[in-house]
């Protein structure tokens, strides 16, 4: 009955509530965390309800004025994100995502084409290289490549001209195309995975470096709450000895096989909780980039896994 006579007080209000999933994927993208996209969307919702019935009634497209506002918040945000990142203890790494973390409005068809660009555009590789563009950089890349929005209107919200914003886009697909291999089938993936997780598992180091790409990296996120390398680990062999030296300093992790940010990883466990949430990137049957987090700020959504 409440929600009923809700509707009919506010018959926008679904409309507009329904907008909620899309601005946190969004965000997300923008970003690179779940928390503060989560903000940002409170934020915008709250700026909505702050107008007057007229002044909301006069707004041609809701959807397009909570995309617009909220973009235009994860653009101030990534500002001054970089100063932040300065202070951050140890090195930062995206807030990782766990299977079906994908707010897709109930009901919506999505095309097939535009569900692998969205898959693609969340996975940590992905992510890790948005942060090292601009701020109009990302925002104009992820409104008009992944969101499919025009450049007039990115324009709008970035505050340059549309044939400005085109070139921001251009040199985001450019560091992007430069840094990613192409991408490696998932049962492949899966399989490295695994074979990672049983030579760590049997502190195996020979196994492991057959494993790893001779340059590969290592980094881990504690955020300066728990434990974790301060510097990245490079080097196959390196990286190698370190994770076996792992398993001999922290006894008792339950290692398991988990779908982190679309792709294959691994969560480790202590009694029951998850501590650690592991993303691999692979190039030519090689890990190249192993990404750890440890920052319990950044594991809230895998807390019930």
């Amino acid at each position: 009955m409440t929600g009923s006579r809700g509707d009919r007080l506010d018959p926008g209000l679904s409309a507009i509530m329904s907008e909620r999933r899309q601005l946190i994927n969004l965000a997300y993208r923008l970003l690179g965390s779940l928390a503060d996209a989560e903000d940002v969307v409170q934020e915008t919702y709250t700026r909505w309800y702050a107008m007057s019935r007229p002044e909301q009634e006069a707004i041609e497209s809701p959807g397009g004025w909570l995309t617009k506002v909220a973009s235009r918040i994860c653009l101030d945000l990534l500002g001054s994100a970089r100063a932040r990142r300065e202070r951050y203890v140890g090195e930062w790494i995206p807030e990782p995502l766990p299977d079906g973390t994908e707010w897709r409005s109930a009901g919506t068809a999505v095309d097939p084409a535009e569900r692998v660009t969205l898959d693609e555009s969340v996975n940590m590789a992905f992510l890790v290289v948005l942060e090292s563009m601009t701020p109009a950089e990302r925002v104009a890349f992820i409104l008009h490549d992944v969101f499919r929005y025009p450049f007039p209107e990115v324009a709008e919200i970035v505050g340059r001209s549309p044939a400005a914003c085109r070139q921001l886009a251009t040199s985001a697909r450019r560091r992007l195309d430069a840094s990613q291999p192409s991408p490696t089938p998932t049962a492949e993936t899966a399989g490295l995975v695994r074979n990672f997780k049983e030579a760590w598992q049997a502190k195996d180091i020979q196994a492991l470096i057959g494993l790893l790409d001779p340059d590969a990296v290592a980094i881990g996120d504690g955020g300066g709450l728990v434990s974790a390398e301060l510097h990245p680990v490079s080097g196959g062999e390196q990286v190698a000895r370190y994770f076996a030296s792992l398993a001999d300093r922290r006894p008792g992790f339950t290692l398991l096989e988990r779908t982190v940010n679309g792709q294959p990883g691994l969560v480790a466990q202590a009694d029951g909780v998850t501590v650690t949430v592991i993303a691999f990137d692979i190039a030519e049957s090689r890990i190249r980039h192993i990404w750890a987090v440890r920052n319990p700020e950044k594991l809230r959504p895998w807390l019930t896994d």
